[in-house]
């Protein structure tokens, strides 16, 4: 149950609306919820920015799709990552709510927000690393945050990130996503004082590793202000962003 869903609980209740029996009855599956196959963390969005989020793969339909509806029950935003296109219809024919960022892989159910927390600007360094970048903005604007985008702004065209520097330092955040040797974070970790969020990808060629090249330049890099996630890590950067944003509002 995340702060939104119990304050609006604890105002019926004070309204007489709904009686103290009701209320606990609604939030007799709190701390958690044994589905027997998951323990669905029912708590976690009043110790934390956000309600559980379900890792999608190597997950069942019918495994998502129960938790889905589980968390639902209790959150006004659910989030889903790593999840294929059929994998979402199946879930979409027991929540028809649910919407899908089909780049991101990411399903999603979307409450109402208050204002957002902040604006996070997605920078990639090449459009191979869309996937990762639209995983961090389908979960930052479920999460509540403004997100910008610019793309395709790698360092063998530097021109093409300096032509983005404002938007750069009007964000309260900037993420950014690159492959192959990963040096766009240091760069623009050079060029601005806002915190970065870097996110090294999988995209490369053979000595890349799989990322962790990139990773690795990442966690080296000389500018101050970079923190750096797992490889293709978008969601991880998105909740750390947002852990950000939310900081700020106490």
């Amino acid at each position: 149950m995340d702060r939104f869903k119990l304050l609006k609980l604890l105002e019926e209740v004070q309204r007489g609306e709904k009686s103290p029996d009701q209320a606990c009855e609604l939030i007799g599956t709190m701390p958690f919820e044994d589905l027997g196959f998951a323990r669905v963390d029912h708590h976690r969005s009043l110790r934390d920015n956000f309600p559980e989020v379900v890792f999608c793969a190597g997950k069942t339909p019918e495994q998502v799709t129960a938790i889905f509806k589980s968390l639902a029950e209790k959150n006004h935003s659910v989030l889903g990552t790593r999840a294929e296109r059929e994998l979402y219809q199946t879930v979409l024919k027991e929540l028809p709510g649910v919407k899908y960022n089909e780049l991101g892989r990411v399903i999603y159910l979307q409450g109402d927000h208050e204002p957002p927390l902040g604006r996070v600007l997605l920078l990639s360094a090449g459009t191979a690393d869309l996937p990762v970048a639209e995983e961090a903005a389908a979960c930052l604007e479920v999460m509540g945050a403004a997100v910008d985008r610019a793309y395709d702004v790698g360092i063998a065209g530097l021109h093409r990130l300096l032509d983005v520097l404002p938007r750069i330092n009007q964000a309260g955040v900037v993420i950014v996503v690159a492959g192959m040797e990963g040096a766009l974070a240091s760069v623009v970790g050079g060029l601005t004082r806002k915190p970065i969020i870097a996110v090294p990808t999988s995209v490369g060629y053979g000595a890349s590793f799989g990322g962790l090249a990139a990773l690795l330049a990442m966690l080296n890099s000389c500018a101050s202000g970079v923190a750096v996630v797992n490889i293709d890590n978008g969601y991880g950067a998105a909740a750390m962003a947002c852990a950000i944003l939310g900081s700020k509002h106490g």
